[in-house]
């Protein structure tokens, strides 16, 4: 069975744990991880709280068994859009938990005040590219404001009226 939460500080090793997994973390630009310190989880942590409802990370679980995560962040400056993510280790992949966990995520995105939900995926990662169109996205120029001339990610985004 599949359970999503809120993220506590219980959580920080799990999550920590996800970051520094190459395989996870390779189509945001960090094939070899993201190393973090338990200083760095915690204050992220306390980001978290702080933002909360505005932002909001949840684990994934599939029984006892931390599989992943996913998070919102809604920026009232850009038309309240709200940017999501998912991240899941191997193992929990191909199984419907990434979209359980992100349809979660933009439930609770638009129910905290978003306009639309966004995502910029890597445009090799074709498996994303697959779930976000299976669940209404749809894909449109990359604003203005979220343009970086480093970046080959693509974007696409969700209203409630496409949900």
């Amino acid at each position: 069975m599949i359970t999503i939460r809120e993220t506590r500080e219980i959580d920080l090793n799990n999550v920590q744990a996800l970051w520094a997994d190459g395989d996870v973390m390779r189509f945001v630009g960090f094939p070899d991880g993201l190393q973090q310190s338990d200083e760095d989880m915690k204050d992220w942590y306390a980001w978290i709280e702080s933002a909360r409802p505005n932002a909001n990370h949840y684990c994934i679980f599939d029984g006892e068994t931390y599989c992943g995560e996913s998070f919102y962040e809604i920026d009232p400056k850009h038309g309240y859009h709200a940017a999501l993510d998912i991240k899941l280790f191997a193992f929990a992949r191909g199984k419907g938990i990434a979209t359980e966990g992100l349809s979660h995520a933009i439930a609770e995105a638009f129910k905290n005040g978003a306009a639309a939900v966004w995502v910029d995926p890597n445009p090799n990662n074709e498996k994303a590219i697959a779930l976000y169109k299976r669940l209404g996205f749809v894909e449109k120029a990359m604003p203005e404001y979220l343009r970086d001339e480093e970046s080959a990610s693509l974007y696409f985004e969700l209203t409630p009226s496409n949900t």
